[in-house]
């Protein structure tokens, strides 16, 4: 019982599949504080950058709006055009840092989690609308969570703005005895000095947040290993990864086989569409073992791995089919083909004693007797 409660604990890190279908379902980690603060920096930095030009842009705008005589005051249509105009060139001078806010807002959700698009996270769930689900979330663990960092997030920004009113205090008092250009510039550095703080202490928010947000998602996604054994016998039982799984086991085994090639005493060959390596040691084999054995392209890889170990190679058509048909990979070649195996061996091991100047040398076999119920035409 025990094992069994073990068995259904999540405590196993989630399965690349798992992690998949959670995306599919729109489940990716996710920081509001990360792209808080990436749409700050972005705006302090457009500040930096696009500052001095929207500050002259605001000051056009005023000197237009102000350059009207008393009779143009009256006149609706006058009014209508200062409008038009200084909302057109107030968006002008916007739209650099807007763009920069955009594109800060949707990278802060692509650095974390990526780029993602699921229908099924909008499709329409009935636990979304159901009271007593809605009312279980509010108080869940989770919604207090977020409502602890609200309230530290907004007492941090309200200790962060006392201080900076106090610290500027002089220099917004100061704005009114200045010029008009003065003042606006001198507004736009304070904004962004006001950015500056803020964004520092969003930085130091999002470092915390963004890997608690990464631990949470993985703590939400873990499973059993009783999950994981389901999740493994349904991806198994497939036809597709059967297949593959049958490929790359015959792709392993045909590797084992071609390692094996080196270790043969003879290559008996068809001469080109077939191919078998043998390999016998009176001293610790009572019968020769087939080390690799193959056909068309694996025939023509043996025959080149044997000539570069300078492996014999001996042609005898009918032998290597015999073989090839009636004994599988490190397995012994039958007692039928006993004699016609003990022909070619018999030449290979003359063949190397001649090669070392010992004896005369052989004469090559080519009357290889093979049984006929061992003959495959």
């Amino acid at each position: 019982m025990a094992a069994e409660d073990n068995s259904q604990e999540k405590t196993e890190q989630p399965t690349p599949k798992r992690l998949e279908k959670a995306r599919e379902e729109g489940q990716v980690p996710r920081s509001r504080e990360l792209t808080t603060t990436a749409v700050l920096l972005a705006g302090t930095v457009g500040l930096y950058i696009f500052g001095e030009f929207i500050a002259a842009r605001l000051l056009a705008i005023l000197r237009y709006n102000f350059a009207f005589d008393r009779a143009g005051a009256f006149d609706t249509s006058v009014m209508i055009s200062h409008l038009a105009k200084s909302f057109a060139d107030g968006l002008i001078a916007l739209i650099p840092l807007f763009v920069l806010l955009l594109i800060a807002a949707l990278a802060g959700p692509v650095a974390l989690g990526g780029w993602l698009w699921s229908t099924n996270a909008l499709a329409p769930k009935f636990s979304r609308i159901n009271p007593i689900e809605g009312l279980k979330r509010m108080f869940s663990a989770k919604a207090l969570v977020e409502l602890a960092k609200a309230l530290a997030k907004v007492g941090v920004v309200l200790v962060l703005a006392v201080w900076l009113l106090a610290s500027m205090r002089q220099d917004m008092l100061d704005l009114a005895n200045q010029a008009v250009h003065a003042g606006i510039v001198h507004s736009v550095q304070m904004s962004a000095w006001a950015a500056i703080a803020l964004s520092a202490v969003t930085v130091l928010i999002a470092v915390v947040d963004v890997p608690f947000q990464m631990w949470d998602h993985t703590r939400k996604l873990k499973m059993s290993r009783q999950d994981i054994k389901d999740e493994t016998k349904d991806t198994e039982g497939k036809p597709e990864v059967k297949s593959r799984i049958r490929q790359l086991q015959r792709e392993m085994s045909n590797q084992r086989m071609m390692a094996a090639v080196p270790e043969a005493d003879v290559v008996i060959t068809n001469p080109t569409h077939f191919s078998v390596a043998l390999k016998y040691d009176p001293d610790t084999m009572e019968t020769p073992v087939v080390l690799a054995k193959g056909v068309e392209h694996n025939a023509m890889k043996i025959r080149e791995i044997a000539r570069a170990h300078r492996i014999d190679l001996v042609a005898a058509p009918l032998l290597a089919r015999a073989v090839y048909y009636t004994t599988e990979v490190e397995e012994e070649i039958p007692g039928a083909l006993y004699m016609a195996v003990a022909q070619v061996l018999a030449y290979v091991f003359q063949l190397r004693n001649y090669r070392r100047g010992q004896g005369q040398k052989p004469v090559y076999p080519r009357n290889i007797v093979v049984p006929p119920d061992m003959r495959f035409d």
